[in-house]
């Protein structure tokens, strides 16, 4: 899989440039940009795809263009949230470097926005923070983490990431997607040993879209 290959830092074939390919699971939608590689992972075909790209003479940018991905969004009768660039991690031996409670309450607000995104979720809270692990994209290994406002800037939001990967099963990987934007999330993950891959644009479904103006 192509996920597999560049979490363990494989080299991507050269060709084809842009694949368009079955999504994952019906609620896996997505637009994957790499170096020199984009994937869109939806049920639609090449012709529509090649017909819908602007003509921007970067064809590389293409894929990930909004006029491109809100044409995606029309047809497909969903919603992209926000572009974020992926990062990803292997999984690291032994217990994680900070104490973590896991939560068991379904009514947690962050169990009940994890669970439209993931399966097998997992959230466990930190003094001052919580951790979120499940699996994704293509059942893949994400993460989310949340610092409480009086606790930023004491090294936790790098512990809690750092933590991802001790509670991940030996081998594998566990991947963040992070707002461009987000300089000092960007800035924890790559503390932690994550490396920056690519770029994404999930399309959600309705029931997992963040409410707001369209």
């Amino acid at each position: 899989m192509l996920l597999d290959l560049v979490a363990g830092g494989g080299r991507l074939p050269p060709t084809p440039f842009l694949e368009v390919v079955p999504a994952p699971s019906a609620r896996d939608y997505a637009v994957l940009s790499f170096p020199a590689r984009a994937v869109v992972a939806a049920p639609v075909t090449a012709d529509w795809v090649a017909a819908h790209l602007p003509d921007t003479g970067d064809e590389y940018s293409e894929p990930m263009n909004p006029p491109f991905l809100h044409a995606l969004e029309r047809h497909l009768g969903r919603r992209i949230n926000s572009i974020d660039q992926m990062l990803v991690a292997s999984a690291l031996p032994g217990p994680p470097p900070l104490p973590l409670t896991e939560i068991h309450d379904h009514d947690h607000p962050r169990v009940r926005h994890a669970v439209g995104y993931r399966d097998d979720v997992r959230v466990h809270a930190a003094t001052g923070g919580v951790l979120t692990v499940g699996r994704g994209l293509a059942g893949r290994w994400e993460l989310s983490m949340e610092v409480d406002p009086g606790h930023r800037n004491a090294g936790l939001g790098r512990a809690l990431v750092t933590a991802a990967r001790h509670l991940i099963p030996p081998g594998a990987h566990v991947w963040a997607q992070v707002a461009p934007g987000n300089a000092a999330s960007t800035r924890t993950l790559l503390a932690a040993g994550f490396i920056p891959v690519g770029a994404e644009a999930l399309l959600q479904t309705p029931l997992v879209a963040v409410p707001g103006p369209s």
